[in-house]
């Protein structure tokens, strides 16, 4: 086997200003580990408390939501997370990537269609709607009050798209400037 080309992918991290990037299956305690270094990395840049505690809180609730998804979804690879933290233009960005069955992510990609339509004033009025609505236990959860949190922190409408794989699946891929 040949030895990877560290040296160009470093290049291309540091051309594209990647902080952070993991491929893997993901766990909580990785979760944690991965968000402690983010903080860390944050800190020693001495980013603005409320731009740390934005990406810190975008990454959470993107990783969170692939390992909820993980777990109600027994199905090859649905644990494998791709998590991506750049800094470009004066902003953060905060992105995140799993495999999904593709009805769930043409549901998740008209969610974040409809919360980009929204300004600042709609989207906090969306988040009080949502949050006085009784939980359905029984009901799939998703696409929810963490969604329209993370439109709120950020400062362009989330990014999101879905590559079809084979078999019903697809990989979904979100993104949050912060």
């Amino acid at each position: 086997m040949l030895a990877p080309d560290l040296y160009s992918l470093r290049e291309h991290f540091d051309q594209e200003r990647i902080l952070l990037c993991f491929n893997g299956p993901i766990s909580r305690s990785l979760i944690e580990e991965i968000g402690n270094a983010l903080r860390n990395y944050m800190k020693t840049e001495q980013t603005s408390p409320g731009s740390a505690m934005d990406v810190f809180a975008v990454y959470i609730e993107l990783t969170q939501n692939i390992r909820h998804y993980a777990r109600d979804h027994q199905f090859s690879g649905a644990d494998t997370a791709t998590v991506m933290v750049s800094f470009r233009d004066g902003h953060y960005h905060v992105a995140a990537g799993n495999m999904v069955r593709r009805e769930d992510g043409d549901f998740l990609l008209k969610q974040v269609e409809e919360l980009a339509s929204l300004d600042k004033t709609e989207l906090k009025s969306r988040y009080k709607q949502q949050l006085r609505q009784p939980r359905d236990q029984e009901a799939a959860t998703g696409a929810g009050l963490g969604l329209i949190d993370m439109a709120r922190k950020a400062t362009a409408p989330i990014q999101a798209s879905l590559k079809p794989l084979n078999d019903g699946f697809a990989f979904l891929s979100i993104s949050v400037q912060i």
